[in-house]
């Protein structure tokens, strides 16, 4: 697999599911904090929430307050939490660029900024391990055994989220933007959906469904996020200059453990993207989309017909060929990362088109159902057995020794993309050619000189100056050899003065 650039920076952000032993619910918020705060890793804790405005719509106006899960906001009323919402988050700042902290009960982890899609996996899988290293380290603090689940819903009723982000020009319209991305999204789950057992938030009965997320959809625009999910977010949260450019924030997927899986979802989107910049359209929609991803999701018969808003119908598969086709006529030859995108994109599409099972070794539904299935042969189960969701939270056990889908790996039964040694360099080094380096760097560098951080922002102070540094134009273009010449200064007064030829401070 090549390690080309892609044609914009992305990052992943994940929810864990948290599970602490002789722990209730109620203690959730405390414990997902705890451990967080055991991270035993080297880190800046001053994040600084000045340039997050999460009720800020695409659309151009600012919503009055955001929605909250109504089982969460009757658990927060019960059991109160005597700490601010700064003490509860616990930012950390990392050496690698990402940011690590608590939101609403979850561990969560979002990457650094990443040009190459390679690189993005890397600090994907990253993430996990430095989860994971909180959590043995916040048992070894308190006694207390966690576990952790890279995966989407409780089968309780909640979900939480594994949200992507892309760079993307302001100039675009929102129209064009958001109706050429919602037909694609909707019908991506085909292969970026992580499996499921059962059905949650209304009576339908479905054993097995392809997606985590797609019972949590309610509404297909909007700019929530914990209740009222839309297929489309329209947070106008850009994290770089908002004159130029958009964040696409995208809600509408589910967390994956393959490596295979997570590239395919990631570097589709960003080629979609790269059609919508370069003009190009999709000729129809799909009628009723939230009614749609539900649909497809629980078709056992994986016939995945979807209704367009031409009154016809026609297969999501279809629909996908439709982005590939227009892919493939653009993009082909333009490097050796995109061909490869575009050759295995297509050749999921038909395997979704003649036998899914094929997938078995790359997609995460295909793989779950497997074992699943394995499981009720040999115990002669079916499919209603509670123990198939006891089994389906195993597949997303994000310890090695624990986790079905590591077992899996373990064996050979599914396909890598990435080597070990890329990811454990990913645990502290940032990637090289974005600004995320330099976060990094000064986490790694000048720790107690930072005054805060963010995406966009680092404040920097010593007894000689005191200095802000605008890193919101720098989401364009490689950054590798500006990176390597700010890793060679020696001290503070040189880093800054270089930072100085290049942005405005």
């Amino acid at each position: 697999m090549y390690n080309r650039s892609v044609n914009r920076i992305a990052g992943i952000e994940t929810e864990y599911g948290l599970y602490v032993e002789q722990k209730g619910i109620a203690d959730q918020v405390l414990e997902a904090t705890a451990l967080i705060r055991s991270c035993p890793f080297p880190a800046v804790r001053s994040w600084d929430y000045r340039m997050e405005d999460p009720r800020r719509d695409m659309r151009g106006f600012r919503v009055d307050h955001l929605e909250v899960d109504p089982q969460d906001a009757q658990i927060e009323r019960a059991s109160p939490v005597q700490m601010s919402d700064r003490e509860i988050k616990s930012d950390h700042v990392l050496e690698n660029g990402a940011r690590l902290y608590n939101d609403h009960a979850h561990p969560e982890y979002a990457t650094p900024e990443c040009r190459r899609l390679l690189d993005l996996i890397a600090h994907d899988k990253a993430g996990e391990r430095i989860v994971l290293a909180c959590a043995r380290a916040y048992h070894q603090a308190t006694g207390y055994q966690p576990t952790l689940y890279k995966n989407n819903t409780d089968h309780h009723g909640s979900s939480y989220g594994c949200h992507e982000s892309y760079t993307f020009p302001r100039e675009t319209p929102f129209e064009t933007l958001s109706r050429t991305m919602i037909p694609f999204l909707v019908t991506r789950i085909l292969y970026s959906g992580a499996g499921k057992v059962g059905v949650e938030n209304d009576s339908a009965r479905v054993p097995y469904q392809l997606s985590q997320r797609a019972d949590f959809f309610m509404e297909e625009i909007n700019v929530e996020t914990l209740y009222r999910r839309p297929l489309f977010n329209t947070r106008d949260e850009p994290h770089a200059q908002r004159n130029r450019f958009r964040r696409v924030h995208v809600i509408a997927g589910d967390a994956n453990l393959s490596e295979f899986t997570t590239t395919l979802k990631v570097g589709t989107t960003a080629l979609a993207l790269d059609l919508i910049e370069s003009g190009w359209t999709i000729p129809f929609t799909i009628q009723e989309p939230v009614r749609a991803i539900k649909r497809l999701s629980r078709d056992i018969k994986w016939q995945w017909i979807v209704e367009t808003d031409q009154t016809t119908t026609m297969p999501a598969v279809d629909f996908q060929r439709l982005y590939l086709k227009a892919a493939q006529e653009r993009f082909t030859g333009r490097d050796a990362e995109t061909d490869w995108l575009l050759g295995e994109w297509e050749t999921v599409l038909d395997d979704l088109e003649t036998d899914p099972n094929r997938l078995s070794d790359r997609v995460d539904w295909v793989a779950k159902q497997h074992l699943l299935e394995m499981y009720i042969d040999s115990e002669n189960l079916s499919w209603d057995d509670p123990a198939l969701f006891a089994l389906d939270l195993e597949y997303h056990n994000i310890d090695p020794d624990e986790g079905l889908y590591y077992a899996l790996q373990s064996q050979h039964q599914m396909r890598r993309l990435i080597s070990e040694e890329h990811i454990e360099r990913a645990m502290s080094h940032p990637p090289e050619d974005t600004r995320a380096f330099i976060r990094g760097l000064c986490v790694q560098k000048y720790p107690r000189f930072v005054e805060s951080l963010n995406w966009e922002r680092i404040s920097l102070r010593d007894e000689n100056q005191s200095v802000k540094l605008d890193l919101s134009g720098l989401v364009s273009g490689n950054l590798e050899v500006l990176n390597r010449r700010l890793a060679e200064a020696e001290s503070l007064t040189a880093f800054t003065r270089l930072m100085k030829e290049v942005v405005n401070l």
